[in-house]
C-alpha cells in the first residue's frame, strides 16, 4: 500500500474518533491490506493526535485472551499506544456520550515500569524486574469500525480499538501470584465477570513480553515510566451510559468508574 493510502486511511480513522462515527471495515475496502500496512496506518493516525497535543504515555497489548479472540473472531494479539487523554484515575465520572462509540469494558492489570524494555529476546522474568508497580485498570475498548467487524488488520490500524482507560492504585509487584489472580468485576453491585491471570497468555507477565518483543520488531521500546495494559482476563463487557463498575483483583486491589451524562 503506498504512503498517501496510508496517509488517507489514517485521516479517515482520526476524523471517525474526533466525530465519535464509525468507517466500514477497510479488510473489506481494501483488497491487499496486510498487517504492516495495518501498522503503518495505527502510527500515522497516533501522529495526528501528537499533533494536537496528546502525549504517550505506555502502550496496551490486546486480543491476549481466548474469550475475547473468540467474540472478535480475531486470533493473534496486537498493540496500540496510549495518550494522555485517555487516562482516567479510579473513582473517576466518566462523561459517556463525549468519550465513546460503542464501547465494551476489559479488567486487566496495568504494568509500571521503571527500566527500558527493548526486543527480542524480553522474558517474564525481565518484565518482572522491569515493573515498579502494578495496578488493577479497566481498558474500556472502542472501535471506530462499524458495528465491531474487524479483522486483525482492521484493529491494527485502529489503534488496537483503545477508546479510554481506568488505573487504580499502584502497589508493588513483589510477591503476586499473576498466573493465579483472581479477577471479579461488579455493575450496581452485582458480579458481571471473573477471570484469571492465567486467561491471559498464561500470564499477564508473558503478555508484557509478547508486546516488548513485538515493538523491537518496529524499533519500538516499551520504555521507562510506561504504563502498559497486560489484557483482558475476561470476556468483554458491553458498556452501557449508566454503568457504575468495580473491579477487585486479588493481591493487588481495587478500580471503579461511572459514567455519567455529559
Amino acid at each position: 500500500m503506498n504512503d498517501r493510502r496510508i496517509a488517507e486511511l489514517a485521516q479517515e480513522l482520526f476524523n471517525a474518533m474526533q466525530t465519535r462515527s464509525t468507517v466500514s471495515p477497510i479488510t473489506e475496502r481494501e483488497q491487499d491490506f496486510s498487517i504492516e500496512d495495518a501498522y503503518k496506518v495505527s502510527l500515522a493516525f497516533l501522529q495526528k493526535r501528537l499533533d494536537t497535543g496528546e502525549r504517550v504515555v505506555g502502550k496496551k497489548i490486546g486480543l491476549t485472551s481466548k474469550v475475547v479472540q473468540d467474540m472478535l473472531g480475531v486470533h493473534q494479539p496486537d498493540f496500540g499506544f496510549l495518550t494522555e487523554s485517555m487516562m482516567y484515575q479510579s473513582g473517576d465520572e466518566i462523561p459517556f456520550d463525549k468519550e465513546l462509540i460503542q464501547a465494551k469494558s476489559e479488567g486487566e492489570i496495568a504494568f509500571i515500569l521503571d527500566k527500558d524494555l527493548n526486543g527480542p529476546g524480553v522474558t517474564a522474568a525481565d518484565v518482572l524486574a522491569a515493573s515498579a508497580a502494578v495496578a488493577p485498570c479497566f481498558e474500556i475498548v472502542d472501535s471506530r469500525i462499524s458495528d465491531w467487524k474487524i479483522k486483525i488488520q482492521d484493529t491494527v490500524a485502529d489503534n488496537a480499538s483503545c477508546g479510554i482507560f481506568v488505573i487504580g492504585d499502584k502497589v508493588s509487584p513483589d510477591n503476586i501470584d499473576f498466573e493465579n489472580c483472581k479477577m471479579t468485576i461488579k455493575n450496581r453491585g452485582e458480579v458481571i465477570a471473573e477471570g484469571v491471570g492465567s486467561a491471559a497468555l498464561g500470564s499477564p507477565l508473558n503478555c508484557v513480553a509478547w508486546l516488548a518483543n513485538t515493538l523491537g520488531e518496529y524499533g519500538i521500546s516499551l520504555n521507562k515510566g510506561d504504563i502498559i495494559l497486560s489484557g483482558s482476563l475476561a470476556a468483554m463487557i458491553p458498556c452501557q451510559n449508566d454503568d457504575d463498575m468495580v473491579m477487585e483483583i486479588d493481591g493487588i486491589g481495587r478500580a471503579s468508574y461511572k459514567f455519567i451524562a455529559d
